[in-house]
């Protein structure tokens, strides 16, 4: 049904969608993953539906297909409009890509703020464990 939606030649946002979770189902991993097709289609699917999420979402596509000092540039523009302040998983992929750029820092205080933004335990163990390895780094 997704390829015949695409032969239309009139993708919408729920084809874009289904294009870029059919892109991640194809990959065996995300070392397979086709990150640069992932990342232009949430460029095209910013112009039906331009949230900061979105946004987001293409930061890390794009950081996985170019790096992740790509995919900061960025998610530091979205940053810059606070509009996810509040969004424990911007500030969790901030604090990656961060990590990615030797940036331990500033990676270890992006994770804090994730950590305090999240109610879930699964999360916050994960955050915290990022946090320690940051540390365990920063000693050795």
């Amino acid at each position: 049904m997704l390829e015949h939606a695409l032969q239309m030649q009139k993708p919408g946002s729920y084809q874009i969608q289904a294009a870029i979770s059919g892109l991640h189902s194809q990959a065996a991993g995300a070392g397979e993953t086709d990150w640069g097709q992932i990342a232009l289609l949430y460029k095209e699917l910013a112009k039906f539906n331009p949230s900061p999420v979105v946004a987001l979402n293409r930061a890390v596509a794009v950081a996985m297909a170019n790096g992740p000092l790509a995919g900061l540039g960025l998610i530091d523009q979205i940053g810059a409009t606070e509009s996810l302040a509040d969004y424990y998983l911007f500030h969790a992929a901030r604090a990656d890509l961060l990590r990615g750029c030797d940036r331990r820092a500033e990676a270890k205080r992006a994770y804090q703020i994730a950590l305090t933004l999240t109610q879930n335990v699964v999360e916050q163990a994960y955050l915290r464990r990022r946090i320690e390895e940051i540390e365990a780094k920063k000693s050795s």
